[in-house]
């Protein structure tokens, strides 16, 4: 049976496919055996993967993508979330996103994933960066809500379950992230295309596991098992699972084939270059992308 280790740049809600694919049996299915490596930061899930310390990332794409345009050997090979289930949550001072002016954002880095995120959405109310607010790096989501609670940030976005709680905890939404970014490659696989040539059939088998888990978790047959799944591994327990459950599956947040469309790459794109972090050809950018595995698990 063939291994692959996961270079996991946060292990939250995105991860709910991997866990399922492993209780259930899919992965042995499918004739691989998977090993999870939390890192503390998505970039460096992503230098785990540059590096070859591991095999495939379940991370934001932009430093792929940058890799790509600079000539490297990163490619995504799949979706893991196209949508992005946060959202802006602030201490409970702040009742409107244009109130962030000289506020601290926590974000997890500040070339991939959530700074991104944060700029669009506080960019429509006409805050820039870095005039108009700073960014501390306090790391994941669940860094980020500690750090809220601390009070040494004003505010981040926040991934579900945590954005329930906080509200129930009396921080303010400022908004769904959604709104403003309707469709983005917000989470991928990523590998080096090297060993990915060389490990072809493992990587159509891993791939085939996460599809399958993908219509399972869609099947409401299978929601008491799941919902105690998420209590245990991502802390969404009682109402919150249900909650989280339910945003999962009206937004659509994983998709059903692992595709990233055309509109969700070309959004994320568009951040980087807005934020003066690389891509800034976007023909170039495309170069990232190697469908061909996931077709194959899919076929």
């Amino acid at each position: 049976m063939a291994r692959i280790r996961i270079a996991a740049g946060g292990i939250g809600f995105n991860f709910l496919p991997v866990y399922v694919a492993e209780r259930q049996g899919l992965f042995a299915k499918n004739g691989v055996d998977v090993e999870t490596t939390l890192l503390p930061s998505v970039d460096k899930a992503t230098a785990a993967i540059k590096d070859g310390a591991l095999d495939v990332a379940i991370t934001p794409p932009e430093g792929a993508i940058r890799d790509a345009v600079a000539g490297g050997n990163l490619r995504v090979i799949a979706a893991n979330v196209n949508r992005l289930p946060l959202s802006l949550i602030a201490h409970p001072r702040f009742s409107r996103i244009e109130d962030l002016k000289g506020a601290v954002l926590g974000t997890s880095s500040l070339t991939e994933g959530t700074a991104l995120y944060t700029m669009e959405v506080l960019r429509h109310q006409g805050l820039d960066y870095p005039g108009d607010y700073t960014f501390n790096v306090v790391g994941l989501h669940p860094a980020r809500w500690a750090a809220l609670q601390a009070g040494t940030i004003d505010a981040a976005v926040q991934l579900i379950p945590l954005n329930f709680i906080a509200e129930d905890a009396g921080f303010h939404n400022l908004g769904e992230v959604t709104n403003y970014i309707p469709e983005i490659a917000f989470t991928a696989l990523i590998v080096d295309r090297r060993w990915a040539e060389s490990n072809r059939a493992s990587i159509a088998g891993f791939l085939r596991a996460l599809i399958q888990a993908t219509a399972w978790m869609n099947d409401s047959a299978n929601d008491a098992p799941l919902l105690t799944l998420m209590a245990e591994v991502i802390h969404a327990e009682g109402k919150y699972g249900r909650l989280s459950l339910d945003y999962m599956r009206q937004m659509r947040v994983f998709p059903d084939d692992l595709s990233i469309p055309d509109a969700a790459f070309a959004k994320t794109v568009e951040l980087m270059q807005k934020a003066g972090f690389g891509a800034d050809h976007a023909s170039r950018a495309l170069t990232v992308l190697d469908d061909s595995y996931r077709k194959e698990a899919a076929g």
